[in-house]
């Protein structure tokens, strides 16, 4: 297979996580069992897994000059993730505030920063001159127009465009015209197509003409190919603890494989396993398996 180089253009931010038997309902005080910060933002975690899985990832993106900040740029040090198209802002660092339930099941409030700071411009340049790049991911916690710009200089050079639309924004048509795989979950999917993934007939009619894939949590995922033919990949049977990140487990090891020579099948299928080891485990990337880990999976 060839060399695998990625670029994520996206969020980076820190992770302050509640777990508790029950979600409190609105008014309601309860008491929790565990608070933990780890790292987390969508671009990062599928930047953290890519790497993970060994590819040769470049971040593209935007960290506050404060603590969060400067923990985010060291663990991408200590990773091996190219920082050399991020930047600082006086701006608070991005942060998410996440709960989680007995059954695992999360619910997330972010607060962008300075990831809303990032600049078309400076997206353009990295995507311009990172060497060999092969695939560019993107997802919806930084600004549409970046990732246009992104993605729009990414087809200059021939290279595969990946968009994670989470969380949740409408697509502007541009967007969407240089994206060659769009990669929602069930909710994502019912808010882009207005009907939910239940039959072979809602998935066949999502994006004629371009490639998908749903992410159906533990029921796995399918691709829909731009022809509209279905292929579905089930998970394996596993205890969930934590879902955080796991979707993001998924697009980075995707990336990571169409980046290295596989075909989407057999990237849908390590994307599935790894997304599912991650949900065995608290946090997001503090759930992600090794590479030695990934390698068994294979």
């Amino acid at each position: 297979m060839s060399k695998a180089v990625i670029a994520v253009v996206g969020s980076a931010m820190i992770d302050l996580t509640a777990y508790a038997t029950v979600i409190p309902a609105p008014g309601q005080t309860l008491e929790g069992d565990l608070f933990t910060t780890g790292f987390g933002g969508k671009g990062a975690n599928q930047a953290v897994i890519a790497a993970h899985c060994g590819a040769e990832v470049h971040f593209v993106g935007k960290l506050g000059r404060d603590l969060f900040g400067d923990s985010i740029a060291e663990n991408f040090k200590k990773l091996g993730i190219d920082s050399e198209y991020v930047e600082r802002s006086d701006t608070p660092n991005g942060v998410a505030h996440i709960w989680v339930d007995a059954n695992g099941e999360n619910r997330i409030i972010i607060i962008p920063g300075a990831n809303h700071e990032i600049e078309s411009k400076k997206a353009i340049e990295a995507i311009e001159s990172i060497a060999g790049l092969a695939v560019v991911v993107a997802q919806c916690e930084i600004k549409q127009e970046v990732t246009l710009a992104a993605f729009s200089a990414a087809k200059k050079r021939g290279c595969v465009t990946i968009l994670n639309p989470a969380p949740y924004q409408p697509l502007s048509k541009e967007l969407l015209a240089v994206t060659d795989w769009i990669i929602p979950n069930e909710t994502e999917f019912k808010e882009l197509h207005g009907q939910a993934p239940t039959s072979d007939d809602v998935l066949k009619s999502f994006r004629p003409g371009k490639n998908s894939i749903v992410t159906l949590g533990s029921e796995g995922a399918v691709l829909i190919t731009s022809d509209g033919n279905l292929t579905r990949v089930s998970a394996p049977k596993v205890n969930a603890v934590d879902t955080t990140g796991a979707g993001d487990a998924f697009v980075g090891v995707f990336a990571f494989g169409l980046a290295s020579g596989k075909n989407p099948e057999d990237a849908m299928k390590l994307g599935v396993k790894v997304a599912s080891m991650s949900v065995t485990r608290k946090g997001a990337q503090s759930s992600y398996p090794s590479q030695a880990e990934i390698d068994t999976l294979s």
